[in-house]
């Protein structure tokens, strides 16, 4: 299917929608932009055309942006194939965008709402059927010009055909790997990614105090589990406290009962003095890490102790075998292999606990994870390589329940959850795995 999107109306030119216009004027659709004010939609000119990748590109995106105010120029969307809106993640400030945008949009026009984690059915909560029918959820992942994946979430009422062409747009003009997401908070690659980060920051607390240091954390939660080298603190400091923050709080409010993740819903509160603060992360000069200028002019790289209080060299750490492993790590009876049973342990059985109510398979799940986050495996990918039935039993040994997918694995008999090009389902039959 070719898809016919030729013209893009993008609402919100903040990093999210500059990333978006830039990609769609790059594969030569129109863009317009548009924004509260002439200076700020100036401003989103000039940080949609500083993400061109070369200069042959440059004069692409230039040629087909155009810019203007919400104020003066909203009626231009009735051009538009599809118009995105990626305003602050705020629910009333979305809902009152998309009441002014429907009167102005032409039959057939797509309306997206790229939000995080904000459900579709709050946004659309009393729209009327025609704006229901042709809006969804699309959630490109930062930075949009590099980040693959995009979540795409359809409501009760949204069309097979708005989605579908929405669908054949970003994943075969935009090239992006998508994903459909159920209409559930965070979606899928938050709900899971960032439960692993905010369960780990909480979790490291009584580890740290018998012994690990956060350079070990880092070392176990990076390589042995294929996820990339700056593991659990690093990461955080890459996304900054403040936002880590955000994301709890809106998982706090919308998290059903019961949910594992409610749990560490909230910063520690070493992290909590972190960001009051304003000891973020990168972006504030440290927050876990920070580098130094040393007196000859070299540089040294510091880890921040939230105990005392104090900045120290990092330490390099090399893991033993039987730590690099992840097989050997998950059951490893020391300080090291607790963590990682700990953290990851949880993080698996918390996935396996999600299907189907996020996602209709493992594959979406894993696809999100490894496209969203980085990893190297997605988590039922990670758990093929454990051993599913080992995991089984060692959650029986603990008195735990055992999550649904791994129950569905031991009932059918699976080994795995992929053999072959095929995965596992969640009724336990098994199904082709689409193409990426």
């Amino acid at each position: 299917m070719t898809s016919d999107i030729r013209s893009i109306t993008v609402i919100g030119g903040g990093t999210m929608g500059s990333g978006i216009a830039a990609a769609c004027a790059a594969a030569e659709r129109n863009v317009l932009v548009l924004e509260a004010t002439r200076d700020l939609a100036e401003a989103a000119r000039a940080r949609v055309a500083a993400l061109a990748v070369d200069a042959a590109e440059a004069a692409r995106i230039a040629e087909r942006l155009t810019v203007g105010t919400i104020g003066d120029d909203l009626g231009l969307i009735g051009d538009s194939d599809w118009i995105c809106e990626a305003v602050i993640e705020k629910l009333e400030v979305k809902r009152d965008l998309l009441r002014r945008i429907e009167p102005k949009r032409r039959d057939g026009s797509i309306v997206s709402t790229n939000t995080s984690g904000i459900p579709l059915h709050d946004i659309l909560e009393g729209a009327p059927e025609r704006q229901r029918r042709d809006t969804l959820v699309t959630h490109f992942f930062n930075p949009v010009r590099l980040m693959r994946l995009i979540e795409i979430v359809s409501g009760d009422d949204t069309s097979p055909e708005a989605h579908d062409k929405l669908v054949h747009f970003v994943h075969d003009v935009l090239g992006k790997g998508v994903v459909d997401a159920k209409d559930t908070p965070n979606f899928i690659g938050n709900r899971i990614g960032c439960f692993w980060i905010l369960a780990g920051l909480h979790k490291a607390v009584a580890h740290r105090a018998a012994g690990l240091t956060i350079e070990t954390i880092d070392a176990l939660m990076s390589a042995p589990v294929g996820i990339p080298s700056t593991g659990l603190y690093g990461l955080a400091d890459l996304i900054g406290l403040d936002v880590m923050d955000s994301i709890a709080r809106n998982l706090a409010a919308t998290l059903p009962e019961g949910d594992a993740g409610r749990a560490f819903a909230s910063l520690p509160a070493a992290e909590a003095a972190m960001v009051a603060r304003g000891q973020l992360g990168r972006k504030t000069g440290g927050g876990y890490y920070r580098v130094k200028r040393t007196p000859d002019g070299g540089k040294v790289k510091e880890v921040y102790d939230s105990t005392t209080g104090t900045w120290s060299p990092a330490a390099r750490v090399t893991l033993s075998p039987v730590h690099a492993d992840l097989a050997s790590l998950m059951f490893a009876d020391d300080a090291e292999g607790r963590f990682a049973w700990d953290l990851l342990g949880d993080t698996l059985v918390y996935a396996a606990d999600l299907v189907p109510e996020i996602a209709d398979d493992v594959v979406s799940i894993d696809r999100a994870l490894r496209w969203g986050f980085a990893w190297t495996r997605g988590p039922f990918e990670l758990l093929d390589r454990i051993g599913p039935a080992r995991v089984v039993a060692r959650l029986r040994a603990e008195g735990r329940a055992v999550p649904h997918m791994l129950a569905v694995a031991e009932r059918v008999g699976a080994a795995t959850f992929y053999e072959g090009d095929t995965y596992l389902t969640a009724e336990g039959g098994r199904a082709p795995i689409a193409p990426e």
